[in-house]
Formats: C-alpha cells, structure tokens, sequence
C-alpha cells in the first residue's frame, strides 16, 4: 500500500512543484488540501503519513481576515506535538513556527528571487547539506523565530532564519525548494501585484529560473531524500 503525502496549499501555484515526482518516487499518493475551502482540522491532519504545508501570500498573524488559520494552526500544533513528519516551507513553515510558540512577524523589507543560502553548522551536518551554495528560490517579507529546542540551519544576509528542524521529523523552510522553473510565470503573474508596489523586474526573476532552476530541482530532491531517509 502506498503512504499518503497530505499537502496543505493556500494559492494553487504554490504546489508540491519538483518535490511531487519524487515523493510518488518514495511510494507516496499525494493529496491536497485547499486551505480555506477544505476542513484543516487534527483529524484530516492524523490520517496522512507525511504533510507538507505549502507557502501563501498572507500573514500568519492575520488571522482576524483569514480566520481559517486559527484552525490551521490548532491542528498543525497538534501534529507537531505527536511528532508526525511535517515539513513547512515559507508560510508553511511560520506557521509552524508560531503552533510551537515562535514569533512570526513583518519584517518591513522582502527578499525575492533566487539566491544562495548560507548553512550553519548544524546545517551543514542536515539534508539541506544538499542544496549548500545552490541558488533557491526567496518569496517573502515574513520572519519566523526559531522554536525552542529547535535547531537553525541556514541564513541569508538580510534574514539569519532561513530553516529550523526540531529532531529529524520536524523541517521548517522559510525559501522555496520545491519552485518548479518551468512554471515561474504562474508565480510572476500571481504575484504581479506584489513585484510591481516593490519594483521588481519579472525579466530577471524568469531569467534565473531558467538559469538555476535545473539544478535546484536536482539538489531538491536530494534534500528530500536526504530528509526522508533520517526516518
């Protein structure tokens, strides 16, 4: 019988991208869950052998307009609590990091587009020792803190957390590793708003995609592998 992959995805852009083909690799079915269509509740979230919390263009604090988060977060907490392999990647990995009682907030600034990471020494030593000086893909603004008894593995110049991993089931990414290069002009026109009010020229962003998205897509992979493999 194959594993399910529960996937929590708030736009539909913002998919499973290059990590989808590698999961079914790993006898995975992948399934969706539309946030804010689909009931996120600790039930929904009990039953799937892995989940993946997708990114999204809203706050983790705003949950006065996105009420739905309340619920998402009571059930990823939940989760977390059990210890069930999760991994979060951009909103996805905030609200991770505010279920576990880290402070997620605006940094006033954004850094988008692709650039490198910088891993520190516990991150050397993690499966994101596989995408070490490898551009990923940045889209955010938000910052999450680093959960108590978590370890940081990454930085940026502008952001000192890039990824947590509380234990070896627990995975937080503030970039993007799983960006689909072949599919960046849906990320350009669902952001058009956002890279327009911040003077952002598409051209370049489409540009590195084609230049380093092949290699992400592989080094993405073996992160995954790398990640799933610990346990």
């Amino acid at each position: 019988m194959s594993r399910l992959a529960l996937a929590i995805r708030h736009v539909p852009f913002e998919d499973l991208g290059v990590l989808a083909p590698a999961l079914a690799d790993r006898g995975y079915a992948v399934r969706y869950l539309e946030a804010g269509v689909d009931a996120i509740d600790p039930d929904a979230l009990a039953q799937a052998d892995l989940v993946v919390i997708l990114g999204g263009p809203i706050g983790v604090y705003e949950t006065g307009r996105y009420p739905f988060l309340e619920a998402e977060l009571r059930a990823i907490g939940e989760r977390l609590r059990r210890d069930r392999p999760t991994l979060g990647i951009c909103l996805g990995a905030q609200l991770m990091a505010a279920a576990l009682g880290a402070e997620v907030a605006s940094t006033g600034r954004v850094e988008i587009g692709y650039a490198p990471l910088t891993l520190t020494g516990e991150g050397r030593e993690s499966p994101l020792r596989a995408v070490e000086s490898v551009p990923v893909l940045h889209w955010h603004g938000d910052q999450f803190g680093i959960p108590a008894g978590a370890r940081r593995l990454a930085e940026t110049p502008g952001f000192p957390n890039q990824a947590f991993a509380l234990g070896p089931r627990i995975l937080g990414l503030q970039f993007h590793l799983e960006a689909d290069a072949a599919k960046i002009e849906q990320w350009l026109i669902g952001h058009a708003c956002e890279l327009s009010l911040r003077g952002i020229d598409p051209a370049a962003i489409r540009r590195d995609a084609a230049q380093h998205g092949p290699s992400l897509a592989r080094h993405a992979r073996q992160a995954l592998d790398l990640w799933l493999d610990a346990f």
